[in-house]
């Protein structure tokens, strides 16, 4: 299924029944690294004005029903929860939201919390929803972005989704950076690649930017409805800068710097590890097949670069990368032999006893290798990110730090 969808349903639903929403409807994305998740991640909430009992009445039995309703019970990972909050949303509601989208936050903890706070919860089977769903609720968005989202007729589930290609291209070329993460060469990344109710999402600064970009985008096939959330997408509010490797957790998001203490290798499935260090302790840092052409980057580290990474820790131990700053390079320096006056390559004369040349017979009983600086592919004070295709929901592109590639 799909949480947005399932909200907008329900906001359709309360409109039709004179129930007015405020504003956009929030879609919070938590811990991308948590172990038990849906594979986005994300909550959603929404706030209604409320005059009476009878309208507050109205609304949780149209939302409750629509939850039984849509919901894919049958699925054994479908473990839905809805919460109700009436009041003032407090700085330890906003701590709680950071926790989960930063760290892990249990179903007992999340209830718990509930009850603190006045809040009135309702579990499906074992009720996880409830964790993200507070979260929507207390989650502030200083920093945010937009995503329109289009829903298919339920006909078309799991049917190849026909979107004009070239139009989404020209509609990259007419609305970037306004919105992003359109395309990623051939790639179309407004297509999702699962069989659910979403035709496709365009991320946005703005409500208007969306509404043009949705107006050049083409779709050989009928669309149900559309809406727009305010988001936590693209902010990279999951990361906490960390001084020491050592202080990080699993299943925690950071920013953390660190000397390269190996030249990165490959293994197999195409995936590329390396180690960074820093006084404290040292963690494996990997960027993995999906990340395509990024993994060209990582293979030009080399041993005693100075990088600031950004990601998280997944249940392996691992850090995965999802951006790096290179702050310093070594030098990558290698040595020849020194060369003739008559412009040959000398060769070794023995051991200790320097070089000597095979054309004219010179030779340098005292003489060195010379030292070689090369340029590195890499560049000081620079960032390199992964791909459109293999970013998560929550990771912040260049583009929105004002960064050039």
């Amino acid at each position: 299924m799909c949480t947005t969808y399932l909200a907008s349903i329900i906001i359709n639903e309360l409109k039709e029944n004179g129930i007015n929403i405020e504003g956009n409807p929030h879609l919070i994305r938590l811990n991308p690294f948590a172990r038990y998740k849906t594979r986005g991640n994300g909550a959603v909430s929404f706030k209604i004005a409320i005059s009476n009992k009878t309208d507050i009445n109205k609304i949780k039995e149209i939302v409750l029903k629509n939850v039984k309703e849509h919901a894919m019970f049958e699925h054994e990972n479908t473990n839905p929860g809805v919460v109700f909050y009436d009041g003032e949303i407090t700085d330890k509601m906003i701590d709680y939201a950071f926790k989960t989208i930063y760290s892990l936050i249990t179903i007992k903890q999340a209830e718990k919390f509930a009850n603190e706070i006045g809040a009135e919860i309702h579990k499906f089977k074992k009720g996880r929803g409830i964790i993200g769903s507070i979260a929507a609720i207390a989650c502030p968005l200083l920093d945010y972005t937009y995503e329109l989202i289009s829903y298919r007729v339920k006909d078309n589930y799991g049917k190849k989704r026909k979107i004009n290609k070239d139009s989404v291209k020209l509609m990259d070329k007419e609305t970037f950076p306004e919105t992003f993460e359109n395309i990623d060469g051939d790639y179309i990344a407004i297509e999702p690649r699962t069989p659910c109710p979403v035709l496709y999402g365009i991320r946005g600064e703005s409500v208007n930017a969306l509404e043009i970009a949705k107006g050049i985008v083409e779709a050989d096939e009928t669309i149900d409805s559309y809406s727009i959330f305010k988001t936590n997408q693209h902010t990279d509010m999951h990361l906490r800068k960390i001084d020491k490797i050592a202080n990080m957790e699993k299943y925690g998001c950071y920013i953390v710097e660190g000397i390269v203490d190996d030249d990165p290798h490959v293994i197999e499935g195409g995936h590329l590890f390396f180690t960074l260090k820093d006084e404290s302790g040292e963690i494996e840092a990997a960027a993995y097949e999906p990340t395509k052409d990024f993994r060209k980057i990582i293979k030009e580290l080399k041993k005693g670069d100075h990088l600031r990474l950004y990601g998280g820790i997944g249940c392996g131990g691992t850090f995965n990368i999802e951006k790096i700053k290179i702050i310093s390079l070594i030098a990558n320096t290698t040595y020849q032999n020194p060369t003739c006056n008559c412009g040959k390559r000398m060769t070794s004369a023995g051991k200790n006893k320097g070089f000597k040349c095979k054309k004219c017979g010179f030779k340098l009983p005292d003489g060195e290798k010379i030292a070689i600086i090369e340029d590195r592919n890499l560049k000081e004070d620079k960032f390199y990110e992964t791909p459109v295709s293999a970013r998560r929901h929550l990771s912040k592109p260049l583009i929105r730090m004002n960064i050039n590639r």
